[in-house]
């Protein structure tokens, strides 16, 4: 079955270099970032891990754990982690999934054929506290992924479930929101913003981000 944004993320049970995982157990109440590399000892994929690493600060701020995947054991993983250590200055402290029979990698189809018949491709899959896939972002075997990207759409979508508002185009943290067009009530508005909005159109109004 084919996923979408809203959909339960699949369950699993799979090994990884913290043991074996049951997925949804290991989740919990809190939200995740599950994200596939094409293969283990591959220049981007070390660099992306590390850069993961580095921010597992920014990522633990916002409640949210990491799981990489790809279709290498975990004794390969364990071996690589060292050199993603060694050449990002980088501690791994997130699990590595080894998905050898590639159970994880087809529920999220993470393998295309197109691309490569054998190697996953870099999606990333944002997971809420609810199970629910949130967002869904894949790249070419050839880009490596931003995280300043990925950590920006989760401050919109933990800040969005809060409040009435959306983000514009390029917002980032602390930049003003949109309010919702549903909102129409001069009392609701006054209530919900009190800091006030700009109504650039009667559809298009902007508020200060209202949790900062």
């Amino acid at each position: 079955m084919a996923l979408h944004l809203g959909s339960i993320a699949p369950d699993f049970e799979q090994d990884s270099t913290a043991g074996k995982i049951h997925f949804h157990e290991w989740l919990g109440n809190g939200w995740a970032v599950l994200f596939s590399h094409p293969k283990d000892f591959t220049p981007i994929c070390t660099t992306e891990l590390g850069r993961a690493a580095n921010l597992k600060g920014e990522f633990d701020k916002r409640g949210v754990k990491m799981l990489a995947v790809s279709v290498d054991s975990v004794a390969d993983h364990e071996k690589w982690i060292g050199d993603i250590e060694e050449t990002q200055n980088a501690k791994v402290e997130y699990p590595l999934l080894a998905d050898s029979d590639r159970k994880v990698a087809k529920l999220y189809d993470m393998i295309h054929p197109e691309a490569n018949d054998t190697l996953t491709v870099r999606s990333v899959f944002i997971i809420d506290n609810n199970k629910k896939i949130r967002a869904m972002i894949t790249y070419p075997a050839s880009t490596g992924r931003n995280f300043n990207e990925i950590l920006r759409v989760i401050d919109s979508l933990q800040l969005t479930d809060n409040y009435k508002v959306a983000t514009p185009a390029d917002w980032k943290d602390g930049d003003d929101v949109i309010i919702a067009p549903s909102i129409q009530d001069p009392a609701e508005l006054a209530q919900r913003f009190p800091k006030g909005f700009r109504a650039l159109k009667p559809y298009l109004r902007l508020t200060p981000q209202p949790n900062k």
